[in-house]
Order: C-alpha cells, then structure tokens, then sequence
C-alpha cells in the first residue's frame, strides 16, 4: 500500500514540480543576487560541479539542511558525529545561499559541502551516484519526495535529526494525510526533542518503532562555543557611547525593528537591531531613518556623526551568537508580527534578560518552561516594550536569567543522544 501510494504521488509531484520551478526561476535568481549566492558554486543545485567525481568522498554520511538555521543545528550534529565516529565521512548539503556560506565558512575541513540538489530525478540521481551515501539525515523536517524515494529504492537509510514538528504544521499534514503519509513513512530513524513531537509525527504516518526522544540540538548547550565578547565588536559599540546599555533586537522581520526602534527613542539604550535577513538592509534602514534615526550599518561601518540619536544594525550573516554577548537585554524577533518566533537559546546562553512578543510557539515547550520561572518576559504587544526594557536594565530580572539557564540543561547531551540514535552501523 506503501509503495502503491508513493507511486502516485511522485507521478503527480513530477508533473507539477517543473511548472514550479519555471515559474519560480526568476524570483528565486533576484534573492540570489540580493543573498549574493551566484559564484558560489550554485551549479551544483543542478548537478555540476567542479570536482572531479574520482577527488569525491565516497559511502558518506549525507546531512540536509536548508537555511542557516538548520546549517548551525547540523554544526553541532558534525562536531559530535566526527568526535564519535571519526572514521565516517560526511557531505553537508544546505539549499539557501545564506545557508551554503554559514557552511563554507564553519564546518571542519574534512566536511564536504554542497548545494543540495534540486529535487528532479535525474539531478538527485546523479548526486546519489557521486557520493553514495550509506545513510540521509534530514535536520528538522524538511521532505523532498524524490531525494526519499529514490535513496529508499537504493536501500539507503533515512534519518531525521531535531524532528520537531509544531501542532500547526500537523494540522496542516493532517489535511493532506492521504499525500504525505506514504512519503513519512520512509523513514528509518527519527530523533525527536520531546514526547508530543513523537505524538505528532506518529499521526502523519512515521512509525512508532522508528521515533526517539533525544532532546533539542537547537537547545543543548554541550560542547558549543558559548557566546563570546569580541574587541572588535566592542569597539563598534563603544563609538556609540562608552559604557552604554545596549538593547539587541535579534533575528527581526518585517516591520519589527521600527517598532523596537521606536519604543527606544524614550529610552537611555543603545538600539542595536540585527534582521533575521541582512539583505533587507536597505529597507530596515530606511524604517529607522524615517524615525528619526542616523543608522550605521556594520557593513560600512563608521563613526557616527550624533552617537545619542543613532541606530546600529548588524547586516551580517552568522554573527548572531558572538553580538548576544555584547547585549545587556534581548529582544526576541519573529514574535510581534511574524509568527512562531526564533531561537531564544542564544541570548539565555548568553545570561542576559530576554524578552519576546505574544507568539513563540515555534520554541515550545521550551518558552513556557522559561517562563515558569521568570526566565523569559512574554509580552502581549510592541506597545510593552519600553516599560519591559526598563524593567530589565534596572536588575529586576538576574534571578530569572539564571533560572533559564538552568532550564537549558534539561537538553544538555541531546546533540550526542541524536548521533546515538541516527547512525546507522
């Protein structure tokens, strides 16, 4: 039954995935000129590389991921992985631009990266006979019909690490059960953060012999380079006042860093805003200027004329970690106006007071245990922000920032359980 509904729909999702693909072509080619991915080696998401396949490691360890997200989770997943087992070989296949250099830049040696490939059968297949892989492991969720199917007909195992899936993206599979399940179901091996993640995935067809709870890799502190002050990044800092209290909006999204920016015209401050894209550089800019503000980019980066009336943003890519450390108080993007929030495990990690808007769904359970013990401020709109950054840079909140770092350890060894739990002898 299996193999009879994944046959239709792979029948009919390579029907419709080159239509996608031509008419997606040319917005996808202006975001990678703005990303900056041409010269990249982008060819290879069509299978041509520079390599000579007889220089290419063979029978590896195959790891997706798609954004810088998911490229910082697999980070951590390689170091363990070649700290345990360092005679396996591993390719890292990111999809985005942004994603393919956090990579490059990041990963051992000994890693070979890659653009992953499109997901047309002739494309896959030849990635598959250049690297051979000996077994998948996809980070987080992301499915692509034919790399499975395909790596399941070569009898190639299929791994999922950090498994997490939210109750609405499993309402959202729930809907088309009939379609995906088939698809879930080629899974080998599935690591989830907790219980309720198991529960889900279950209801969309993976089976309950191939889930394990190992905890979160987003969260497990264990062997990551915990955020560290840099003098350089201090002396930006420093041209805006010496000794100033900065306030760090991390990872935003549209329309978010005016709000924050203007909740801090009242306050003493720094307003430090880092966007979750940095290509969107031109348009947080002019967001700010129209409040007001002299905005100093990091990318050209000068003193400013009136240090009291100015506005920083760090328009880089995979610095994130390292300007949490210079913060006094951080402020969560993704959870006024977008949805579900981001990683807020950064900033606790860095032991400062951390605050969000209403909706952090995407990290839970994690934020309702920071906020049982007053480990994270939770706020119900961009209207509450000033009063709360007051609240934090007056020292109300120390007993709280220690109380979420002890939250933190609950995953502590979670990277090293999901190795345990993937890896296929």
């Amino acid at each position: 039954m299996k193999v009879s509904g994944l046959f239709w729909v792979r029948l009919v999702y390579n029907l419709i995935l080159p239509i996608l693909l031509v008419i997606g072509v040319g917005p996808w080619v202006i975001k990678m000129l703005k990303r900056g991915g041409f010269g990249t080696g982008l060819l290879e998401r069509i299978g041509i590389y520079d390599e000579s396949v007889d220089f290419e490691p063979s029978g590896v360890v195959y790891i997706h991921a798609v954004s810088v997200g998911e490229v910082l989770i697999a980070l951590k997943l390689i170091a363990s992985w070649q700290n345990m087992y360092s005679e396996d070989s591993i390719v890292l296949a990111p999809t985005t631009a942004t994603g393919h250099a956090v990579a490059v830049e990041q990963a051992p040696s000994n890693v070979r990266v890659i653009y992953s490939p499109v997901d047309l059968p002739w494309v896959v297949g030849g990635m598959l006979k250049r690297f051979e892989p000996k077994q998948l492991v996809l980070i987080e969720s992301e499915v692509w019909p034919n790399l499975l199917a395909m790596a399941h007909e070569r009898r190639i195992p299929i791994t999922v690490g950090n498994a997490r899936l939210s109750p609405r993206s499993e309402r959202r599979y729930q809907k088309v059960r009939g379609l995906v399940a088939p698809i879930f179901g080629l899974f080998d091996k599935v690591g989830v953060p907790d219980a309720a993640d198991s529960e889900r995935w279950q209801s969309i067809g993976v089976s309950r012999k191939a889930i394990e709870v190992t905890g979160s890799i987003k969260f497990d502190q264990a062997g990551a380079v915990a955020p560290r002050c840099r003098p350089e990044f201090q002396e930006m800092l420093d041209a805006f006042g010496r000794g100033r209290k900065v306030v760090m909006a991390l990872s935003t999204h549209a329309g978010e860093e005016a709000m924050v920016a203007e909740a801090m015209l009242e306050e003493e401050g720094l307003c430090v805003i880092v966007p979750r894209h940095a290509e969107r550089r031109d348009e947080v800019r002019g967001d700010l200027e129209r409040l007001g503000y002299e905005v100093i980019l990091r990318s050209q980066f000068r003193v400013p004329r009136n240090p009291e009336s100015a506005c920083f943003v760090i328009d880089s890519t995979g610095e994130l970690r390292d300007w949490t450390a210079h913060a006094d108080v951080a402020i969560i993007g993704k959870s006024f106006l977008g949805i579900g929030g981001q990683n807020p495990t950064e900033a606790v990690a860095a032991g400062v007071p951390v605050i969000t808007g209403p909706d952090m769904s995407n990290f839970e359970p994690l934020v309702s245990m920071l906020r049982e013990v007053g480990g994270i401020e939770c706020l119900g709109s961009g209207a509450e922000i000033g009063e709360a950054v007051r609240r934090a840079l007056s020292g109300a909140c120390s007993q709280g920032v220690a109380a979420a770092q002890q939250v933190l350890e609950l995953h502590q060894g979670a990277t090293r359980r999901t190795v345990e739990a993937l890896r296929v002898t």
